[in-house]
């Protein structure tokens, strides 16, 4: 029996996930089909693919001899996905967009509704993601970020400049700057302890305490409007925020970059290319 490019699908989703269920969540298949392909797979290349422990699914030494096979499959196939979605002429189709959560929805939201009433056979779907995706396996076709892009088969270039500020409950005095003592702080969480407006806090507040810390920007600004404590957020969304205010600082919090990237690959696909300048037109 030869072996279907679905198969191998599998097995990589399998590798990159390492459990049966965590792998047909990215497939967005059911856990049994799973089973059955990658045995079907095994039993055409006569040889076991995985050691199944307690602890999920282990590559034997032919998975990993495969697992670089696949992959290379895997490119092959996405460059020619690429190569075809860009020679397409009309507006319309799917654009994937991937963004931080807060960005999302304060900075992207406004503009993406103003390009489906210019653009409405175009689908826009946005991803509201902490995760990296990636670019060279179709995870997202344009993808914003607070860091440069590395990546050699990307392009990217700078979106737009992000102030930052800090803010307090709405009724509240204003801070007093060089101490913080007795102030409470509504801060990111120790995954992301070495952002800069992470790292100015620390500096400009020394002696307040961390009441709160949460990933989401979002989240921050509903736990100081509800008097948790102080935050420095992304202005676009502190400043939409009911129950905030911005406090005035001779020194404000440093703000960031936001950059946009999508696949070399795609820069001809006439749909992507109207969203980018829509965006950086009305951004």
């Amino acid at each position: 029996m030869t072996p279907e490019w679905s198969d191998f699908r599998i097995f990589l989703a399998i590798a990159r996930a390492g459990t049966l269920g965590a792998g047909a969540r990215r497939l967005g298949l059911t856990q049994p089909t799973m089973g059955r392909r990658l045995k079907a797979l095994e039993g055409a290349l006569g040889t076991v693919l995985f050691q199944r422990t307690a602890d999920g699914f282990v590559l034997t030494d032919e998975g990993r001899l495969l697992l670089s096979h696949a992959e290379r499959m895997e490119e092959e196939t996405i460059a020619v996905e690429r190569g075809l979605a860009g020679s397409a002429k009309e507006l319309d189709g799917l654009v994937r967009i991937s963004s931080s959560d807060w960005f999302g929805v304060h900075v992207l939201s406004p503009l993406l509704a103003g390009f489906s009433l210019r653009h409405p056979k175009v689908v826009v779907e946005l991803l509201t993601d902490s995760r990296l995706l990636n670019l060279s396996r179709r995870e997202a076709d344009l993808v914003f970020r607070i860091r440069p892009f590395t990546e050699v088969d990307v392009v990217s270039r700078k979106f737009m400049h992000v102030d930052y500020a800090l803010y307090v409950p709405q009724h509240s005095p204003d801070p007093c700057v060089g101490d913080g003592e007795g102030l409470s702080l509504v801060t990111m969480d120790e995954v992301f302890g070495d952002m800069p407006d992470v790292s100015w806090l620390r500096e400009t507040f020394p002696h307040a305490v961390v009441a709160l810390r949460s990933n989401s920007r979002d989240v921050q600004a509903r736990l100081c409007a509800g008097g948790a404590g102080m935050a420095v957020l992304p202005v676009p969304l502190g400043d939409s925020t009911p129950g905030i205010r911005r406090v005035a600082l001779p020194s404000p919090p440093p703000g960031r970059d936001t950059w946009l990237g999508y696949h070399r690959d795609m820069r001809r696909l006439p749909r992507l290319r109207a969203l980018i300048d829509h965006l950086i037109a009305a951004g």
